[in-house]
């Protein structure tokens, strides 16, 4: 891994190749990780919490919210402070010790860096309420609409 160049960014993994340099964002990375967070059961979000809402509004970056990446250069690693909201109901440390597996598999098979470490603080509970079915079937629901518009147009102002 090289990170002598002159215009090498603290926030990215630096690599080179014969081809140039490939470089990658932190908030790439925090994005792996928020989306392997958001495919274990009992994770309504990554973020949202108080310390989250006080990130978001001084922050206009999604990806900063609810991960935060310490990248160890020295043994070619990362760290990770993940902020979650779980649902109500979820067993909380066997949800965060999944996250944490989720974390050690996704970062490593995308980033080819291990991982060091994954904190996890759940830092709220959220009551999901069931998906609303409808009583329109797909076909009829979004067809009728397209069909409708078709047929008669908005008019023009």
């Amino acid at each position: 891994m090289s990170t002598d160049h002159p215009d090498s960014n603290a926030d990215s993994q630096d690599e080179s190749s014969s081809l140039g340099d490939i470089k990658v964002h932190h908030n790439v990375v925090a994005s792996i990780v928020r989306l392997a967070a958001l495919k274990v059961p009992g994770v309504v979000s990554v973020g949202g919490g108080f310390v989250d809402g006080l990130t978001g509004f001084f922050s206009s970056k999604e990806s900063e919210r609810g991960v935060r990446v310490i990248e160890d250069k020295e043994h070619d690693s990362y760290g990770f402070e993940i902020r979650l909201v779980m649902q109500y109901g979820a067993e909380l440390a066997k949800t965060a010790y999944q996250v944490q597996l989720e974390v050690l598999k996704q970062v490593p098979a995308m980033t080819g860096k291990n991982v060091s470490r994954v904190d996890v603080m759940v830092e709220g509970i959220k009551l999901q309420e069931p998906k609303k079915e409808s009583s329109a079937t797909p076909a009829s629901s979004g067809e009728d609409e397209a069909e409708s518009w078709i047929s008669h147009p908005p008019p023009r102002t």
